[in-house]
């Protein structure tokens, strides 16, 4: 195994594609979790089977730490069996005829008898699924068979682990335990994992780190925080949940406040916005989350947000314990609120609202 201190994984590679697609990403994934996300047919995949040697890139080198796993340069491609790289697919891939502890030793079939059922029993132990040994993969449920595959994957003790969108079919619950012992796991081995998900939730509970990728390339990369709360790219913003994105006009510019005035799509509303050094005419993209927006029901006083405006209330709709209001002020947004808010404030559509957005809540982000 490689040393935890050495365990870094470096990627550089191209990978070309008959169909015209093309995948060249370039990225440092240390000790811990590195979220890859990004749109369906991004490349999320196909960089993972780069690296853990499933397809072969058309030029480029992959690294982990001192080990160098492929070089197109130095015609260097270390094979699958020989990475010691532990993969999740999508799938799981569980072997349905053998039992829990059949599956989860079958990557141990080169060790003694003894070993390899220490092996199995602690790995178990780990995931909270030692008392499912003998079971089969169809008489447990999805989160149990889940928490098999990622034994399964890591019973091996890898130098990496890549996790492709492993949780993506459990509630909430369940993924946020499986979460927690995939992260206690890993506080004392330290290896980097390399995780795929379209939860912007998941990015924040595991990443200290996140790549997005768009059409083969990096988009981003660097903490959740900085990637998803303040996207500087239109698709990192839709990723992460924005849902009013709007075409916007710089009107002007009011550097002595840091900020500057934007007229959104053709109405002529406008916000004041954090400053970007540009010129009145310019372009832009605003993005704003639907919960970074209040609602009034009187012209609010004595607020320090910079962004007040009335509009009409259009629909009410109730998703779970969210209410998704559409409001018309010139362009729509959408705002989400409580159910306890709707009441206290007895909205109804129709009625005339005060929207409040904080200059902050506006992101600039390139289309």
């Amino acid at each position: 195994m490689i040393p935890a201190e050495a365990a870094g994984l470096d990627v550089r590679i191209r990978k070309r594609f008959a169909t015209g697609f093309a995948l060249e990403a370039e990225f440092h994934a240390g000790p811990g979790f590195t979220i890859l996300f990004g749109p369906s047919g991004s490349g999320k995949t196909t960089l993972l089977e780069c690296v853990a040697g499933l397809q072969t890139p058309n030029a480029g080198r992959v690294a982990l730490g001192p080990r160098v796993l492929f070089d197109s340069e130095r015609n260097i491609s270390v094979p699958v069996r020989e990475r010691a790289i532990g993969y999740l697919f999508q799938s799981l891939a569980l072997f349905p005829h053998l039992t829990v502890a059949e599956n989860v030793a079958y990557g141990l079939a080169h060790r003694p008898a003894d070993e390899r059922r220490a092996r199995v029993k602690e790995i178990l132990e780990s995931f909270r699924v030692a008392h499912l040994v003998a079971r089969k993969p169809g008489a447990i449920s999805g989160g149990e068979r889940q928490r098999v595959a990622l034994a399964r994957s890591v019973v091996t003790d890898p130098a990496l682990l890549l996790l492709d969108e492993p949780l993506s079919a459990l509630d909430a619950i369940v993924k946020s335990k499986i979460i927690d012992d995939l992260r206690a796991w890993n506080a004392s081995r330290n290896i980097p994992i390399v995780y795929v998900t379209h939860s912007p939730a998941e990015a924040f509970a595991l990443g200290e780190r996140i790549i997005v990728l768009e059409s083969g390339g990096v988009l981003a990369q660097g903490s959740p925080q900085e990637v998803l709360a303040a996207p500087r790219h239109e698709t990192v913003a839709q990723l992460a949940g924005f849902e009013n994105i709007f075409d916007a006009t710089v009107t002007a510019i009011l550097e002595d406040h840091g900020t500057m005035r934007c007229r959104l799509g053709s109405s002529a509303l406008e916000l004041e916005v954090p400053l970007l050094w540009t010129e009145p005419g310019s372009v832009t993209r605003v993005a704003i989350r639907a919960g970074d927006i209040l609602v009034a029901t009187t012209r609010p006083e004595g607020i320090s947000a910079r962004n007040t405006f009335q509009g009409r209330l259009i629909s009410l709709e109730r998703r779970g314990v969210t209410v998704i209001a559409t409001v018309d002020a010139g362009v729509r947004f959408e705002v989400h609120l409580t159910p306890s808010a709707i009441q206290s404030l007895r909205l109804e559509a129709g009625q005339q609202v005060w929207l409040i957005v904080k200059t902050y809540s506006c992101h600039l982000v390139a289309g």
